[in-house]
């Protein structure tokens, strides 16, 4: 008989469910994700730092887990919450089931659990903190625990899962016959430095197949040491948690801007953003999902994106300096910007997506022209 356990959650609603996984406790913000699939680039996404993720999608594990879809030397989500847990697991690359993978990274999820339910109370109360637990604790002494936690906003993440040092990205995209791509040969390439947020491996492939040396770098690295670099251009990665107290990367941009072609996605277009001047503000429950729709209000194309933020940035206070040039049809947010004189860009969303559609990849190729001038 499968152990019992309990989602509780801060305003003291429980919900009943059963343990797979790792058999600990698991604290963190409780958001809910729409993709149908890609489970195991959302577990391991560095921008799922300190979340319990509950999927909304009614059967998850049917493809187990691999040794190719990661985007993060580990899973950094906090636990994992979902209607039906598949024990059997088809697929060509499968090497463990997804009971398998949680219970050796000691990530603990929770399976036959009212998802619809719990999704419906994030979106009518806002995303909130959350605790796995067994089914005997008492959930009012489990609320008590979660006040002590920080919560996401004004909490530094970045500074726990950046790179520890620089290295140099040469993988490419994944191909049926052959594998990763690698090209480690790119001496006459443009150059680009990442700042290291959290980033994607999916980005940094996607950067390498748009022909582009990469030096990753750690988030705490000053503008003089990426200019002595002398790069092309700079990256600014995706990444978890409220970009404000990520105080020491917002100021090494500002240092930059009209210095080097800029280019962020997700917490690096919040990072540009407030660099630039404007203000961040926290979304009531967050876009977390590979269906989002986003419009070029350039083009008026409507594109399929895969989201994974729970701060959007307020533009209205620096449109002498930016044009909006994206927002998400759902609720309007700002999506995208672009400098009116300098050659800087950035997205709310992912391009790269993993999981999710290709409809952006196409912003690769625009950093790249831009750099290329």
């Amino acid at each position: 008989m499968a152990d019992k356990a309990q989602l509780v959650l801060e305003d003291g609603r429980v919900f009943a469910g059963e343990r797979f996984g790792a058999r600990v406790e698991a604290l963190g913000e409780v958001v809910f994700n729409t993709s149908m699939s890609g489970y195991q680039e959302i577990l391991t996404d560095p921008s799922y730092a300190g979340q319990i993720v509950c999927m909304t999608y009614p059967l998850i594990g049917n493809t187990g887990a691999n040794d190719e879809d990661t985007e993060g030397r580990r899973i950094f989500s906090a636990g994992f919450i979902i209607r039906s847990l598949s024990l059997i697991p088809s697929s060509w690359r499968v090497k463990m089931t997804l009971e398998q993978y949680l219970e050796e990274a000691g990530i603990p999820g929770i399976c036959e659990l009212d998802t619809r339910a719990l999704t419906k109370h994030l979106r009518e109360k806002g995303s909130m903190a959350g605790m796995i637990a067994d089914a005997g604790d008492d959930p009012s002494a489990l609320v008590e625990k979660m006040k002590s936690h920080p919560p996401m906003l004004g909490r530094d993440l970045v500074k726990d899962i950046t790179c520890e040092s620089p290295y140099p990205w040469t993988q490419g995209t994944w191909r049926l016959d052959s594998g990763y791509a690698n090209y480690s040969d790119r001496k006459n390439a443009h150059k680009i430095v990442c700042l290291d947020f959290g980033v994607k491996r999916n980005i940094l492939r996607l950067l390498a197949e748009a022909g582009f040396a990469i030096t990753v770098v750690p988030a705490k690295t000053t503008a003089e040491e990426i200019l002595a670099m002398n790069p092309d251009g700079v990256f600014l990665s995706n990444g978890p948690g409220d970009p404000e107290p990520v105080a020491y990367a917002v100021e090494t941009v500002k240092k930059l801007i009209g210095k080097k072609p800029i280019f962020g996605i997700c917490l690096g277009h919040q990072i540009l953003g407030l660099a630039l001047g404007a203000k961040s503000y926290k979304l009531k429950f967050g876009h977390h999902g590979a269906n989002q729709p986003v419009k070029d209000m350039a083009t008026g194309r409507v594109e399929i994106t895969s989201q994974n933020h729970n701060f959007a940035i307020d533009l209205s206070s620096i449109e002498n300096l930016v044009r909006p040039t994206h927002y998400n049809l759902n609720d309007d947010t700002n999506e995208g910007m672009a400098h009116r004189e300098l050659p800087i860009f950035s997205v709310q969303y992912h391009p790269e997506a993993s999981p999710g559609p290709h409809d952006s990849a196409y912003l690769f190729e625009r950093f790249k022209d831009l750099i290329s001038g």
